[in-house]
């Protein structure tokens, strides 16, 4: 098996300025989106990611029979991995996102893999049989303007998934492969302490972060196909 190359970017922009240049994408977004869809497909259901405020959505789930996310302040299934931890298999999950879910609807026929830290292992391996050159995208966070924020722990799930993937690595990949090397012992903290996790914190959801922080504790590899997340191979 030939090297890969690996590079990284962030958000929408990221993924315009790679997307003809990538075999292979990982997609993260570690609080909450990417975490949730690891969670949600290694229980057996499919998760379909939809652009965040999409009214079309509704159309979508009375069309296909997929349940669809409620707000994570309410009872039932949403972007909350807690609430995704007994989510039945052949589930149909709508699960739109301001990051993640929207990320992955922009990246067209390249191979698209779900990743985070929970799986970040498993998602290398899997992504080096399927492509030479891998783009790694972290999701990061939006302000109120709608302008990227970057998210720490996106930067060191991508740091995890690209020190497993072993390849070689652009100035950037390099970057946020040391932050992880330099964090890996201390991950529970950076995820908590960053704003994304006060943000969490204030809502009640450290259970939320706990979950999102664990590292290397899953084998599955979600794989974005006919419009769903599903574990690879099947």
């Amino acid at each position: 098996m030939q090297t890969p190359t690996v590079r990284c970017d962030w958000g929408q922009k990221g993924i315009e300025f790679l997307l003809e240049q990538t075999d292979v994408f990982i997609l993260i977004d570690v609080l909450c989106f990417t975490t949730c869809v690891d969670v949600a497909v290694a229980r057996g259901a499919l998760v379909y990611p939809y652009v965040w405020n999409d009214l079309s959505s509704a159309e979508f789930v009375e069309r296909t029979g997929a349940t669809m996310a409620v707000s994570s302040q309410k009872e039932g299934f949403s972007l909350s991995p807690a609430s995704l931890t007994a989510i039945p298999a052949g589930t149909k999950l709508v699960l739109p996102s301001p990051n993640g879910s929207t990320l992955s609807k922009m990246t067209g026929n390249v191979t698209t893999l779900a990743g985070c830290l929970r799986n970040a292992s498993a998602v290398a391996a899997v992504a080096r049989g399927l492509g030479q050159r891998i783009s790694v995208i972290a999701g990061g966070e939006r302000w109120k303007d709608q302008t990227l924020r970057v998210a720490v722990e996106d930067g060191l799930a991508a740091g995890a998934i690209i020190a497993a993937l072993d390849g070689e690595n652009s100035p950037e990949a390099e970057w946020v492969r040391l932050a992880y090397e330099g964090a890996k012992d201390r991950l529970g903290w950076f995820l908590e302490e960053t704003l994304s996790g006060q943000e969490l914190l204030d809502r009640n959801r450290r259970e939320d972060i706990r979950l999102a922080g664990m590292l290397n504790v899953s084998s599955c590899v979600p794989i974005l196909r006919d419009g769903a997340y599903r574990p690879y191979p099947g």
